[in-house]
């Protein structure tokens, strides 16, 4: 929740102040934590484009907090239960072909999620923006709010800057920007589809776009979601990732 108060100066590119970036940076925690809630649970699609096969699957996720996720796909009948498990900066999966569970090593982290365009550090790292980057304000008007995130001295993070911006008056993401080291642009994430959920405006749809892949694509969009519902810590173990 925003709990600071929000100066900003109209119209100009401003030099980094730490007041200005706190502001930032509680309105971008309040941005991102109207997507969890206490805890969560949905049901979602995804459908991913490649430039030589596509597919669609529909998974149910439960969420509890920024350290605790998990997974299941429902849909196609042949990757039926297949699971991903979150639990603070690990990740593991389940293949029930072969019923075994793997951990996710950090040599990998950067590779494709379910094979789609969304990495298993995306997993990680996943509604942590305010924690890992330093802020400043790029351009404001009456229609968004566009924010340079340059990573913190200290931090291990993929991106090299991330363009975030936030859209006016209902300050929910509109297009986020990610670069890489070189401060190449590799992808574009856009919202879109803005609803009010159990009292929360948020976008029921995403899509990842690589940018040196224009043709392909992933798109992630919410059928159901239920807010701050009844679950601890304890369903998100091993033993639950395989059920």
């Amino acid at each position: 929740m925003l709990r600071t108060v929000f100066l900003l100066i109209t119209g100009l590119i401003l030099l980094p102040h730490p007041a200005w970036s706190a502001d930032l940076r509680a309105l971008i925690r309040k941005v991102e934590e109207q997507y969890m809630g206490l805890s969560s649970k949905s049901r979602m699609e995804m459908s991913i484009r490649s430039e030589h096969w596509q597919r669609t699957l529909v998974m149910d996720a439960w969420s509890l907090g920024r350290d605790h996720f998990l997974v299941r796909i429902l849909e196609p009948p042949k990757e039926k239960d297949v699971a991903t498990l979150k639990v603070d900066q690990e990740v593991w999966n389940y293949l029930p072909k072969v019923d075994r569970v793997i951990k996710v090593p950090p040599s990998m982290m950067g590779g494709a999620w379910m094979g789609s365009h969304i990495t298993n550090d995306d997993l990680v790292k996943a509604n942590k923006i305010d924690e890992e980057y330093n802020f400043r304000l790029l351009e404001e008007d009456d229609q968004h709010y566009l924010i340079e995130c340059l990573p913190k001295p200290n931090a291990v993070v993929v991106w090299g800057k991330i363009v975030y911006e936030i859209l006016r008056p209902s300050e929910v993401p509109g297009t986020v920007s990610y670069f890489d080291e070189e401060m190449v642009k590799v992808r574009d994430m856009v919202f879109d589809e803005v609803k009010k959920v159990d009292g929360r405006t948020i976008p029921l749809r995403m899509t990842i776009q690589p940018i040196d892949e224009p043709e392909e694509r992933t798109i992630i969009r919410y059928s159901e979601i239920d807010f701050d519902i009844n679950i601890d810590k304890n369903f998100f173990s091993l033993r639950n990732l395989k059920r």
